[in-house]
């Protein structure tokens, strides 16, 4: 894939590098959308499950479907995609990846400097002390998993319904807002809030590179649009970017 000499200089010119990443990095994977036919389980849907009220009020039904989940995803992998996001943030000593994946993927990758901002399929919070920690249990020992001190586990999400976590966002806006360039990576760019930060990244003044593999609300709007996947398409432009820099002989 060939990218414009401005694209490619605009990249290597860059102090300030902001990734946001949605389901389509991770489909690219082979995990599932969890969303209309593929989330159906048990013929629930996602949207009744996901939430504070149906963990209320069935709590053994919701881990039910999140041992599901977790099943299939702990069978996928990063892709080159995730790992290419890894490399700019090796690039950039100014980084940050806002992911709205709960997969893990691009922990397994080796990406330090991010925010999952709807939190991780793979980490549990008590529901009496809020202590978040790791359960990589696939499948669950226990159905619903209980913490130390007694009390149930819940899933760390962020589920329907919820906030999200006010350090999360903190971080992500001062990022963005202060980004020279700005990555939107398979997402549908309808999910608010993550559905405005590419236009607020464009109004702080940085370029906005979307890849996706289907328009998107932002395309039109965005300084850059290419429709393909992020396995293929970031890989190369890593590439560009590396071959870029001043060689020191």
């Amino acid at each position: 894939m060939e990218f414009s000499k401005e694209l490619i200089e605009i990249c290597r010119k860059a102090k300030s590098v902001v990734v946001l990443t949605g389901a389509g990095i991770s489909a690219e994977s082979g995990v599932p959308t969890f969303r209309g036919e593929d989330g159906l389980w048990k013929k629930y849907r996602a949207e009744e499950l996901a939430t504070p009220y149906a963990f209320a009020r069935d709590p053994k039904l919701v881990w039910e479907w999140y041992d599901w989940r977790r099943q299939i995803i702990s069978r996928c992998s990063p892709n080159p995609g995730h790992y290419a996001i890894k490399e700019l943030e090796n690039i950039y000593p100014d980084f940050l990846l806002i992911t709205q994946n709960v997969d893990g993927l691009h922990v397994k990758a080796g990406s330090k400097k991010l925010r999952e901002i709807h939190g991780n399929i793979w980490r549990v919070r008590c529901t009496a002390e809020g202590k978040v920690s790791e359960n990589l249990e696939v499948p669950l020992n226990n159905i619903p998993p209980m913490c130390e001190c007694g009390k149930m586990l819940r899933p760390h999400i962020v589920w329907f319904g919820e906030s999200l976590d006010a350090e999360d966002i903190r971080v992500s806006y001062k990022a963005i807002e202060k980004c020279n360039l700005f990555f939107s990576i398979g997402t549908s760019a309808l999910v608010q809030p993550a559905a405005s930060f590419a236009m607020l990244a464009k109004e702080n003044n940085a370029s906005v590179f979307e890849i996706n593999r289907e328009p998107t609300p932002i395309s039109d709007l965005v300084d850059y649009s290419v429709m393909g996947r992020a396995g293929e398409i970031l890989p190369e432009l890593v590439k560009e970017i590396v071959n870029s820099f001043p060689k020191i002989s």
